[in-house]
């Protein structure tokens, strides 16, 4: 049976990965079937940068453009890659590359987190009379 070719939907969007990028993070974003069904003839980099172009232009799924992907393709990685952690994954790995970018060490060694309190009365101005 010869090899299914994958769809490929070439686009030229300002929210697309680099081939550095993608070189970065294609690890990380394959799927392996737990049911070892058919392969995907979907481009997983096709699938990214249409998430990447829907979080950033926030466009509705009527108006998207033609040439992306099936939305519900897209919205079933987006489910997947949720679930099994591949986005914090892909975060990490941007985070150390950044760092490392940097010439700083890739593992943070401190954190700061800083509480916001809905109720602090010291920023409070009310004039009293």
């Amino acid at each position: 049976m010869p090899k299914r070719e994958r769809r490929l939907y070439p686009t030229n969007y300002a929210t697309d990965l680099t081939d550095a990028q993608w070189a970065a993070i294609a690890p990380l974003v394959t799927i392996t079937s737990p049911k070892c069904g058919r392969p995907t003839d979907i481009n997983l980099r096709a699938i990214v940068n249409m998430l990447l172009y829907k979080n950033r232009t926030g466009c509705q799924r009527h108006l998207l453009p033609n040439d992306v992907p099936p939305m519900s393709s897209v919205r079933y990685y987006f489910d997947t890659w949720n679930r099994d952690g591949t986005f914090i994954k892909i975060n990490d790995t941007l985070r150390k590359l950044a760092q490392q970018a940097l010439n700083r060490d890739p593992e943070p060694s401190i954190s700061v987190l800083v509480p916001i309190c809905q109720n602090d009365r010291s920023r409070r101005r009310t004039r009293r009379r």
